[in-house]
Formats: C-alpha cells, sequence, structure tokens
C-alpha cells in the first residue's frame, strides 16, 4: 500500500471519531465495484472498535444490496440520497423519505418544458420504473416496468426520480433544472454521464445523515465523512472532518477538509488507518 501524499496526510479530528460515512462507488469501492481485503480489514477493525460505517448512496436499494455484507453489526445503509434508511440486518426499510407524487409530476412537467428532451425515471424499494425512451447505462432488472412517468409515479413511493438528457452537460442539466424547479426539490447528481438525481426537498446524504446520528446518539462534529461527487457536498458540508477523494470532483476538492488518496488507492482506508491508528 502507497504512503499518503503530502495534502491527504491523515489529520487528527477535533473531536474523537464515533461514526464513520462514506459514499460507496469512487469513494469506498474500486472502480470495478469491487471492496478491497486493505478495505475490509479497515472497516472490520472499526467495527471491533464500535465505531459504525455508514455507507451513505447515491446507489438505490437494489445496487446497495451488492456491498450489505460489509456492512457492520449496526447494520444501517442510507441509500438513494437519503431517501431511503435500511436496517440490513433485518433486511426492512427503517425510514422512508419520498416525493410527493403530485410533486414528482409537476417537476416532471416543468422540466419537460424549460428542457425539452428530458426524460424520466423512478426509484423506490421495490426497483426501477422507466419511461420508454429513458437511456439506461447499467443493468436493469428484466420485469422493470416502463411506460408514462405519470403512470411510473402511481406505482409506488417515489425515493428518487431519475431525469436524463442526451445532448446537454450535466452542470447544464443541473442549472437549468434548479432554475426551473428549484426549492420544489432537491437535485444533485453523481454520474460522469447527464443523469440528474432528485429528491424530497431537503432530503439529501446529510439530512438523513443528521437523522441517523441522532437516533445513534452521535453529534456531527464527531463524524468523520468520505465522498467524490456533488451527491455528496451536503455531508461533507455537515460532517465534523470531511474528506474529497483525489479522483472527485472539482466542487468536491474544493469543499472538503482534506483531500484522501483516489479509490482506487483504498484512500478510505489509508485515511482511516493514519487518523484512527488501525
Amino acid at each position: 500500500m502507497s504512503a499518503l501524499p503530502d495534502h491527504a496526510a491523515p489529520q487528527r479530528p477535533g473531536s474523537p471519531v464515533r461514526l464513520v460515512a462514506t459514499d460507496l462507488d469512487g469513494t469506498l469501492l474500486r472502480s470495478d465495484g469491487s471492496v478491497s481485503a486493505y478495505t475490509r480489514e479497515a472497516l472490520d477493525a472499526l467495527e471491533d472498535r464500535g465505531v459504525p460505517v455508514v455507507f451513505v448512496t447515491g446507489r438505490p436499494l437494489r445496487w446497495a444490496r451488492d456491498v450489505f455484507e460489509h456492512v457492520g453489526s449496526h447494520g444501517l445503509a442510507i441509500v438513494s440520497n437519503g431517501a431511503v434508511v435500511w436496517d440490513v440486518a433485518a433486511d426492512r426499510l427503517e425510514l422512508s423519505r419520498p416525493i410527493p407524487g403530485d410533486v414528482a409530476g409537476e417537476v416532471c412537467s416543468a422540466l419537460r418544458v424549460a428542457v425539452p428532451g428530458s426524460s424520466f425515471a423512478v426509484e423506490n424499494p421495490e426497483g426501477i420504473a422507466l419511461e420508454p425512451h429513458f437511456m439506461e447505462r447499467y443493468r436493469l432488472p428484466s420485469e422493470a416496468p416502463r411506460g408514462p412517468i405519470e403512470e411510473l409515479i402511481g406505482l409506488g413511493p417515489v425515493h428518487k426520480l431519475l431525469a436524463r438528457h442526451e445532448e446537454l452537460a450535466p452542470q447544464e442539466y443541473w442549472d437549468r433544472a434548479e432554475a426551473a424547479v428549484g426549492g420544489r426539490v432537491t437535485i444533485t447528481w453523481s454520474s460522469t454521464g447527464t443523469l440528474l438525481e432528485i429528491s424530497a426537498a431537503d432530503v439529501t446524504k446529510a439530512s438523513t445523515l443528521a437523522v441517523v446520528c441522532e437516533r445513534l446518539g452521535v453529534r456531527a462534529e464527531e463524524v468523520l465523512a468520505f465522498g467524490d461527487m456533488p451527491n455528496d457536498l451536503p455531508m461533507l458540508t455537515w460532517a465534523g472532518t470531511s474528506y474529497a477523494m483525489a479522483n472527485a470532483h472539482p466542487s468536491v476538492l474544493a469543499c472538503a477538509q482534506h483531500v484522501a488518496p483516489s479509490h482506487e488507492e483504498d484512500g478510505v482506508a489509508q485515511v482511516l488507518a493514519g487518523v484512527l491508528e488501525l
């Protein structure tokens, strides 16, 4: 394992670390989606100390399950950018923060007018449902329904509304969407493609992590957080100690207090080993 570069040298938090919150893709996981042996050892060492590691991801439940074996005995994961808290040990929904159906419909209508060419999909714990022209880049369940967004919204709680554009750049699409519907919902993104991830108003990784921490009796200043994309910004701003990955989006590198080595170098585990003397 390579040594930490100078700009990523572990910084001792001002308060004892009682909880670690980490994003998954581009952060804890390598590019192939794996958790390295070195990272597993770091997670196990924290578990032995009684320090929970909470996965806080934009992934929907159907993808997050791929790494649930690495959740410790505390058994909690925050998925869909804060819309869902899942009790991994009990395999059940702990907290649901969906977009109201009428609001989701209004947002889709407004985006179609403001940004023609938008297509939509919805995520909930049951899976994904897509409009016919929504071009999904990742694997889909064979039974994933397709239809008009007005019908898809009525299939169940809308934990995450996805909006895609095939011609605009991510930042431009985000800016135009914010101008059209900002305030009614929370809009962010974590993909290298032009895919907006839309949650209910005030639902972010940070706001849901705050709920979980309150239940566990953990203060914000006792949280050490890691992330790499714009959907991590609220969490990194909220946590007492924050690290952006070396491979992070420029906005994340500018926001975080410190920089960790890249996800390909097991940067989260390297920082944890140094900061917490594992």
